[in-house]
C-alpha cells in the first residue's frame, strides 16, 4: 500500500492511498478459492471447479467484494500508520480502477485536535448550598394539600359555579340511541376540569341540586371511538347535589391517605425530598461554573464535522420543540437545515462549537486520568431507558445487546458526569450559604441564558432587548432535580452539553 498526503490543514487532513494490482490479485483469488469451496458450480463437486471458471462466472462480484474490503482495510490501516484519530468516520472515495491495474482512491477526514491536559488543574469554585428551613418544608407539604382536592355538600339553594363540583346522574344518546359509556350514576364531576366533552361541564354552571338538565355536545373530529367522532349528543343529566371544595387539613389522617405513619413522618418524607432538591441545585450550578471557567481558559480548534453533527442536533431539537408548540408544522420546516436568520443561526453554531469544545476537553481529562465506566454502570442505564417503554423491556435489552453504538452513547454522558465528578472533587472548594430562592434564582438564570444566549449577553453589555420571535436554543444540561412547584427553578428539557 503506498499513501500519499494530500493535504494537512489545521485538522483536515486528505491522502491518496493506492493498491497495486498484484495485491488485488492475490485477494481476488483467495476470495474466489473460497467460492469454489462453498458455491455449488454445475458439474462439479463443491471444491473441486476451476478458478478460471469460477473467475467468469462470479468475477465481478468477487471483485466487488475485493474492492470494497481492500479500501475499508487500508483506510483502518492508514489510521493506524499516521496515527490518526478521526474526528467522525473517514470520507472515501475518488476511487479510480480498471482491471489488470492499481487501484488508488482519496481518503479525507478531519482528525482530533491535540489537548495538552498534562499540567490540568482543577479550578478552584464556589460552591452554592442551602438549608431547608422549616418553612419550605410547610410550603411543600401545604402544596401537597392543595393537590388533594375534596368537596362537601353544599347548600340546596346553592348555584354550581366553576371549581365546585356536581353529583349527578347523566344518559346520553346519539341519533337518539343509548351508546356504550354514555351513562354513569353517581358520578362527581368537577366544573372546569376539563374532564368530560367540551361544553357539557359549562352547561351545568349555575345549576341546583334536584336540576334536570338536557346538555347538547358534539364529539370532536378525533375522538378515539370512530363511531362517535363529530357527531351531536345529547346528555340527560339529573343534579343530585352541588359539592364545594373544601381545605384539606393537614394532619395524620392526611399523612395516612399519602402512605405515611403520620404528620411527622410526612414533614421528614417531604425534609429529605427538599435536600435532594438543594443537592441537585447545587450540582447544577456548581456544573455550570466549572463549564464556563473552562470554556473561558481552553480555546483549540474543534472538527468542522462535528461542530456541523452538533448544530444538526440543535436545529432537529428547536424543530421539534416548534411543532409540539404549535408555533410550525412539520410541512413548515420540511427540509429546513437551520433558522433562516443568519444571526440566530450564528449563535446556535457557537454552542455547537462550544460543546464539542467541552466535550472533546471532558474526555481528554477522563481518558487522561483514567477515569471508567462500568459495565454495571452501563446496565443501570439499560435498566432505565427499558423503563421508559414498559411491555417492551426485553426488545430494548435485545436492541442495547446487539448494538455497541447505542451502548456506546448511554455510555457517553455517565462518562462525563463522572469527570465532572472528578475535577469537581479536585477543585478548591468555597461553601457559601443561600437561601432556597437564591439557588432556584441562580439555576433559573443559567436556564434563561441557555433560552436565549443574545438577550442574557445583550443584557450583560448593551441591555439591548433580543427580538421576541427568537426560537430558544435547547438548554445546556445543568444535571438538576425537578424543585416543588410553589417554588420550582424555571426547568425546561435539557440537552447534553458535552456528549
Amino acid at each position: 500500500m503506498q499513501i500519499e498526503e494530500l493535504l494537512n490543514d489545521g485538522l483536515q487532513r486528505e491522502y491518496k492511498v493506492v493498491i497495486t494490482a498484484a495485491d488485488l490479485d492475490t485477494k481476488l483469488n483467495t476470495i474466489l478459492e473460497d467460492y469454489r469451496t462453498n458455491v455449488d458450480i454445475k458439474g462439479f463437486r463443491k471444491g473441486k471447479a476451476p478458478l478460471s471458471l469460477l473467475k467468469r462466472q462470479h468475477g465481478d462480484r468477487a471483485m466487488g467484494q475485493v474492492l470494497n474490503e481492500t479500501m475499508q482495510e487500508s483506510t483502518t490501516k492508514l489510521m493506524e500508520e499516521k496515527n490518526i484519530r478521526p474526528a467522525v468516520r473517514p470520507e472515501v472515495g475518488n476511487m479510480n480502477f480498471e482491471e489488470g491495474k492499481d487501484l488508488d482512491f482519496k481518503v479525507k477526514l478531519e482528525v482530533l485536535p491535540e489537548i495538552d491536559v498534562d499540567s490540568f488543574k482543577a479550578p478552584p469554585l464556589e460552591r452554592w448550598t442551602a438549608k431547608v428551613e422549616e418553612g419550605d418544608i410547610d410550603a411543600l407539604i401545604e402544596n401537597i394539600a392543595s393537590e388533594q382536592k375534596s368537596f362537601e355538600k353544599a347548600a340546596k339553594t346553592a348555584k354550581a359555579a366553576e371549581g365546585q363540583a356536581v353529583f349527578i346522574d347523566y344518559e346520553g344518546r346519539v341519533d337518539g340511541e343509548l351508546f356504550d359509556g354514555g351513562a354513569a350514576e353517581d358520578f362527581q364531576l368537577e366544573l372546569g376540569s376539563s374532564m368530560f366533552i367540551p361544553g357539557f361541564e359549562e352547561q351545568l354552571v349555575g345549576c341546583k341540586a334536584g336540576d334536570e338538565k338536557t346538555v347538547t355536545v358534539t364529539f370532536p373530529a378525533e375522538y378515539h371511538s370512530k363511531d362517535l367522532a363529530g357527531k351531536e349528543a345529547e346528555f340527560a343529566v339529573k343534579v343530585k347535589e352541588v359539592r364545594k371544595l373544601t381545605d384539606t387539613k393537614i394532619d395524620d389522617e392526611f399523612a395516612k391517605n399519602l402512605g405515611l405513619d403520620d404528620l411527622a413522618a410526612l414533614r421528614e418524607a417531604v425534609k429529605g425530598q427538599l435536600e435532594g432538591d438543594n443537592s441537585g441545585l447545587t450540582r447544577a450550578r456548581l456544573k455550570r461554573s466549572l463549564l464556563d471557567v473552562l470554556a473561558a481558559e481552553y480555546s483549540f480548534d474543534v472538527p468542522k464535522s462535528m461542530v456541523d453533527l452538533e448544530f444538526r442536533q440543535i436545529w432537529e431539537t428547536i424543530k421539534q420543540d416548534m411543532i409540539q408548540s404549535g408555533e410550525a408544522t412539520a410541512e413548515d420546516l420540511e427540509g429546513s437545515e437551520g433558522p433562516s436568520d443568519e444571526s440566530e443561526a450564528e449563535e446556535f453554531r457557537d454552542i455547537a462549537v462550544r460543546r464539542v469544545r467541552l466535550g472533546l476537553l471532558l474526555s481528554e481529562i477522563g481518558v487522561k486520568n483514567e477515569v471508567q465506566v462500568s459495565q454495571e454502570e452501563v446496565n443501570r442505564r439499560v435498566i432505565e431507558e427499558a423503563r421508559r417503554f414498559p411491555g417492551q423491556e426485553a426488545q430494548v435489552f435485545q436492541y442495547f445487546q446487539e448494538n455497541e453504538e447505542a451502548k456506546a452513547q448511554l455510555r457517553a454522558p455517565i462518562f462525563e458526569e463522572k469527570v465532572v465528578d472528578f475535577v469537581l472533587e479536585m477543585s478548591d472548594m468555597t461553601d457559601k450559604i443561600v437561601t432556597r430562592e437564591e439557588l432556584e434564582a441562580a439555576v433559573r438564570a443559567i436556564d434563561e441564558e441557555d433560552a436565549n444566549p443574545t438577550k442574557a449577553k445583550d443584557k450583560k453589555t448593551t441591555k439591548k432587548k433580543a427580538s421576541p420571535k427568537k426560537k430558544a436554543a435547547p438548554k445546556e444540561d445543568t444535571d438538576k432535580k425537578a424543585a416543588p412547584k410553589k417554588t420550582a427553578a424555571a426547568k425546561k428539557p435539557a440537552k447534553k452539553e458535552a456528549e
